[in-house]
């Protein structure tokens, strides 16, 4: 099936393992990547996204919010650009209620959870042990200035950053930091698998998120994993439930 290769493409695409990328899944702001947020601990923002894969460049807008280790991205499958998304996919996703999706990172529970409004289902992907609580404190960065540029109108300070965990294991960002806006890393690049990836903020504001939205939300069904949750979208789009029975109205 052509959705579910898509999927399955798309999301490798977005993130295989630690670092930037978490989960398989998308952007994570746990273990070393959190170290770059040390002195923002609570704040929203505007996020877009471009991975660069050979000659192809992805990029997907989304918005974040962040509130003491846990973060919550929400993004729109249909607003992505390049890679494998086509209009006709885009329209499928839609169709589908899987268009929308919410990430969820919720360290102290060591958990991540994919949520689909559209289906009011999520699945739960545990989290690596490096992006554990207190997992952040086993990391030294090492930050040297490159110089002094401005991104969408933000002075900012260049820097070189290494993060090194207490294996010895070297996380390497360029990032800007701006000086109006705390010091806030609005733009950060990384390689991630030998592609390049760019991560731009915008709208930044530093008001505490509520700690609700960092919850599933209520009557929402846990799904085993992708397929199973694929099955019930279909199912529901054809008026049935998983088990056959005519779905209710």
């Amino acid at each position: 099936m052509v959705l579910s290769l898509f999927l399955t493409s798309a999301y490798g695409q977005v993130g295989r393992g630690g670092g930037m990328m978490g989960a398989g899944r998308g952007p994570s702001f746990s273990g070393a990547m959190a170290r770059l947020f040390a002195d923002n601990k609570a704040f929203t923002a505007a996020l877009e996204m471009e991975i660069t894969d050979k000659a192809d460049t992805i990029t997907m807008p989304g918005k974040l919010a962040f509130l003491e280790g846990k973060s919550r991205f929400e993004m729109d499958m249909s607003q992505i650009k390049g890679g494998m998304m086509r209009p006709e996919m885009a329209a499928q996703f839609k169709a589908m209620g899987m268009s929308e999706m919410t990430m969820i990172t919720r360290p102290e529970k060591k958990v991540i959870y994919l949520v689909y409004p559209g289906l009011q289902a999520y699945m739960e992907n545990p989290m690596n042990e490096a992006d554990a609580p207190g997992a952040g404190d086993k990391f030294r960065m090492e930050v040297t200035e490159l110089g002094k540029e401005t991104i969408d109108g933000h002075p900012c300070v260049k820097n070189k950053a290494i993060v090194t965990d207490d294996t010895g294991k070297k996380h390497e960002s360029t990032v800007w930091n701006a000086t109006d806006l705390k010091k806030f890393p609005i733009r950060i690049e990384q390689n991630h698998e030998g592609r390049p990836v760019r991560m731009t903020f915008k709208n930044v504001t530093f008001d505490k998120p509520e700690p609700a939205r960092f919850d599933v939300p209520k009557g929402f069904t846990l799904a085993a994993n992708m397929q199973a949750l694929m099955q019930d979208a279909m199912m529901k789009r054809m008026g049935t439930s998983p088990g056959g029975v005519p779905a209710k109205p």
